[in-house]
């Protein structure tokens, strides 16, 4: 295709397009007009995207349709409220289309820390790899305790908040490899199952729980979901089903990246429950509930919105008009 004639023949169309979504106020015929120039347009941005996908006029052709498009079928939703939108259903549909997902990543991983935390508590030359008996003192007896308090409560949430993101990020980016995922939740399950096994060889095991349950109740609950929806993404790619391999692998990546915005929320309420709750004075029953109380209120939660919203065939997906048109397929 000959860009330059190609431009010269539909640029005076383009050009009436774009004074007509200026004007505040239209005719009727104007109207009709402006809906007939702005489909051939879109159409003209097809073209040139497959055939001559030149940088410039893709990026003119880009904004008059946008403009265009906004003239003719109004204006998008107010931010606010599709941030309202995506907590309500968006996000707690594909967390709950997820769940299973989910809850085989929670299963896996506490198989694999309890069964090499016992073999850590039961074996002492696996111990001796760890560290010297010095040093394995220091941890039990001090550094685990102090760990949640050394720093202030604000700026070690923070620090939490963010390296618990980027293992989550680590599930969603590895998600489409499948065994990318399971390595990051092996290699967790293996550190919480050393230093459990550590804790429970010098009779510190229930300070251990004591320490981690408040937090780690929906911490781990978010890394698991962030496991799954990768995971997810795999068996999209591994078995689409009736859909086109690239459009499972599209829908269901675009809802990961629903549940990877929500997941910031969640993984910040587990930050300050870590940062606040986890090395305050009070009883080590009290924290347990409060991490207990924070954990049931985000599992109610995606129950409540969750399951009518995917019953009602929400994904998590994009919108229609953003995802685009798909071709139909049988079942």
């Amino acid at each position: 295709m000959d860009l330059d004639a190609f431009v010269a023949v539909h640029s005076a169309d383009w050009d009436r397009l774009d004074r007509l979504t200026k004007r505040r106020r239209l005719s009727g015929a104007e109207v009709d007009e402006m809906v007939l120039l702005y489909q051939r347009a879109a159409t003209h941005l097809s073209v040139v995207r497959s055939f001559s996908p030149d940088a410039g006029v893709v990026a003119r052709l880009s904004g008059t349709v946008a403009r265009a498009r906004t003239a003719v079928a109004g204006g998008n939703e107010p931010l606010i409220r599709e941030f309202a939108r995506m907590a309500a259903v968006s996000f707690p549909a594909a967390v709950y289309r997820s769940r299973w997902w989910a809850l085989g990543a929670a299963l896996g991983t506490a198989v694999v820390a309890v069964a090499f935390g016992a073999w850590v508590a039961a074996n002492p030359e696996v111990q001796a790899t760890v560290g010297t008996e010095q040093q394995i003192q220091q941890l039990v007896q001090n550094d685990f305790e102090n760990y949640y308090s050394e720093n202030a409560a604000s700026g070690f949430a923070v620090q939490v908040w963010t390296n618990n993101a980027w293992v989550a990020a680590l599930c969603f980016v590895l998600g489409i490899t499948g065994v990318g995922v399971l390595w990051v939740l092996g290699q967790n399950a293996v550190n919480i199952g050393l230093t459990g096994g550590l804790m429970a060889a010098n009779d510190r095991l229930g300070l251990f729980f004591g320490l981690i349950t408040p937090h780690g109740l929906l911490e781990l609950t978010a890394v698991f979901v962030a496991a799954g929806a990768g995971l997810k993404v795999f068996w999209a790619w591994v078995d689409p089903g009736p859909r086109s391999r690239t459009r499972a692998i599209g829908e269901e990546g675009r809802a990961m990246v629903t549940i990877a915005i929500g997941l910031v929320v969640v993984l910040l309420v587990s930050g300050v429950v870590e940062a606040f709750v986890t090395p305050s004075p009070l009883p080590t029953w009290a924290r347990i509930a409060i991490g207990f109380v924070v954990w049931a209120a985000f599992i109610g939660y995606v129950w409540r919105f969750g399951r009518p919203a995917a019953l009602a065939g929400e994904t998590g997906d994009l919108s229609s008009e953003l995802a685009g048109d798909v071709r139909p397929v049988a079942g």
